[in-house]
């Protein structure tokens, strides 16, 4: 989808950008991270689709 607009040599550069600039180390913590941000939202989502709308009583 989003990667579809960049080319091989687009990626490549960029992934080369992100491991100068976080080095090799902090790559696994940087995605386990994103990954962790991922499937929160993703719940999340998932649990306002499934739960009902509470009622006011005022």
């Amino acid at each position: 989808m989003i990667l579809g607009a960049f080319g091989p040599w687009q990626v490549i550069i960029i992934l080369a950008v992100v491991l100068l600039l976080f080095g090799g180390k902090k790559i696994p913590e940087l995605m386990k991270g994103l990954g962790k941000g991922v499937k929160e939202f993703k719940d999340a989502s998932k649990g306002e689709e499934t739960t009902q709308p509470e009622e006011k009583n005022s």
